[in-house]
């Protein structure tokens, strides 16, 4: 493989020095940027781009050819891949979000549910982290992902998006035998996707907890972040060399952060409503932290966003562990230059932190 040309985004998940604080941004491939949804509309709709190596590598560099200063590409795929692998049958509806012809409402319809086999049933992700990883020629490392089980789950029992998840803690109270059952396949089916991407190249991954703040404090710790913590277990960690690191991100998980710190993680992603500063006091050396700007003030004026980077940077304040990113991914209505501008001023503002 080839020797990385920056490695700070990784040298900063280890906790070891930088000379800037790394930046990337969830969902930077997306649809704020024109080249991407030039390249959606020639791939034709959302998941055959998914499905694609070559389109899926061609917007996963997008953004790196657009702004020099970012320090890692991410694989460009869904988290809702494991579901359709386990026969779930994923659609699109336009202005629904992500559907499933099949619903998990049962028992009988877990067992029936397979561990897909990563090479086989997701081999075109695998081929796209082996796409990327050729094309980025050691520029930036590569992120490789997946959903938490609970996240996938909800999606599975839903049938798609919620907002109460209504279905999902129906069956978490009523069967907790039936979800802790679904839990336990997917959180199989999350270890053997993620080392499979590792061994394709993936050289960190993160695990999107996206509804992990919709549980109580108990329902969290045994629904959630348990099968988490047996994916970490679970993963390679050293590949090519090197530790491979893994991010935890659960939105809405300020609440749990020192549980979160004990699950063997290297680093913690946290949404923009917790202070980076407290944060960082409460979880010490144990792990590195990832965030936490509001997606939001994208909108605002580059001077707003310089002074918002400012002051993320100052709480946090000296040292190596903190990799600036977004609390949540950037929106489609921002313009790209301000996306650029955030960039530039956190490379720029954060030298004087690692003197």
């Amino acid at each position: 493989m080839t020797a990385l040309k920056n490695d700070r985004f990784l040298r900063a998940l280890l906790k070891q020095p930088v000379d800037v604080t790394p930046v990337w941004m969830m969902r930077q491939a997306g649809r704020y940027l024109p080249e991407y949804r030039a390249t959606r509309a020639k791939a034709g709709d959302f998941m055959s781009l998914c499905m694609n190596p070559e389109l899926a590598c061609e917007v996963t560099l997008q953004p790196l050819d657009r702004y020099p200063q970012l320090d890692a590409a991410i694989l460009f795929s869904d988290i809702l891949t494991i579901p359709d692998a386990m026969g779930q049958g994923l659609f699109f509806e336009t202005g629904e979000g992500p559907r499933f012809r099949k619903v998990v409402s049962s028992q009988a319809d877990i067992d029936a549910l397979p561990i897909p086999d990563a090479d086989k049933d997701l081999g075109y992700v695998m081929d796209a982290v082996r796409t990327i990883r050729r094309e980025l020629n050691g520029r930036v490392p590569l992120i490789g992902f997946s959903g938490s089980p609970w996240t996938l789950a909800t999606y599975m029992v839903e049938g798609g998006s919620s907002r109460d998840f209504r279905k999902s803690k129906a069956m978490l109270y009523n069967d907790p035998q039936a979800m802790h059952a679904l839990l336990d396949k997917l959180a199989q089916s999350v270890t053997a996707y993620l080392n499979g991407q590792i061994r394709a190249g993936a050289q960190a991954v993160q695990i999107f907890d996206s509804w992990g703040g919709a549980l109580s404090a108990a329902a969290y710790q045994e629904f959630s972040l348990a099968y988490m913590r047996k994916i970490v277990d679970g993963l390679i960690r050293e590949h090519d060399g090197r530790r491979v690191p893994v991010i935890l991100f659960t939105k809405g998980g300020g609440l749990w952060l020192e549980s979160m710190a004990d699950t063997g993680a290297e680093a913690l992603g946290l949404d923009w409503t917790c202070d980076i500063g407290s944060a960082r006091a409460r979880v010490g050396d144990k792990v590195a932290l990832q965030g936490n700007m509001d997606p939001s003030v994208l909108y605002a004026s580059p001077a707003a966003i310089r002074a918002e980077v400012d002051r993320i940077l100052a709480a946090y304040g000296p040292g190596s562990g903190h990799v600036f990113n977004l609390g949540h991914g950037i929106t489609p209505e921002v313009d790209p230059a301000h996306a650029g501008a955030f960039f530039e001023a956190v490379h720029e503002l954060s030298a004087q932190y690692h003197v």
